[in-house]
């Protein structure tokens, strides 16, 4: 395999490492007191995610999964990017996972014909702020969100990325 992760759609037997890469990140690592149980769609990413306009991939380095985003479903061509975790090892210019995700999930959003991308995130997720903002993602106020958007308690930073 070469030096970047590849990109696939989720599938259930990814289910396990995909739980366990993204708690391990938000309880570890940022120290956010979440549990599997208060996130009902790692149970079901299947029927939560890949529905409609939405999706769930992971990024695969040999056999581990190394990342993972998704994209919500919120009607009116919209959609709402979530669950973008990345193992602290494959972040950066080296792998490029972050980018390869993204990249994925935007090529398609223009499949689909998807409008507007739109995120919400923590205030201490700094150097996700800037990967965003880099990307193309424009800040907005909680107001600018769609009335559909799913806020989540500890979003108090939003995005909106313009597909076309």
């Amino acid at each position: 395999m070469g030096n970047s992760p590849v990109v696939l759609e989720y599938a259930n037997n990814y289910q396990a490492q995909v739980v366990d890469l993204i708690l391990q990140i938000q309880q570890q690592e940022y120290n956010i007191q979440i549990t599997k149980e208060d996130q009902p769609d790692l149970s079901a990413i299947k029927d939560f995610y890949q529905t409609g306009n939405g999706n769930f991939w992971v990024a695969r380095y040999n056999d581990k999964i190394v990342g993972t985003i998704s994209l919500l479903d919120i009607g009116n061509q919209e959609v709402d990017l979530r669950k973008m975790f990345v193992d602290k090892e494959y972040r950066g210019k080296k792998y490029k996972t972050a980018a390869l995700l993204l990249n994925n999930a935007i090529k398609w959003a223009k499949e689909k014909s998807i409008k507007s991308i739109y995120l919400g995130t923590t205030t201490q997720f700094l150097a996700a702020h800037r990967f965003y903002e880099k990307n193309g993602f424009e800040n907005i106020s909680m107001e600018e969100l769609p009335e559909n958007f799913p806020v989540m308690q500890v979003d108090k930073k939003f995005y909106k990325y313009r597909v076309d």
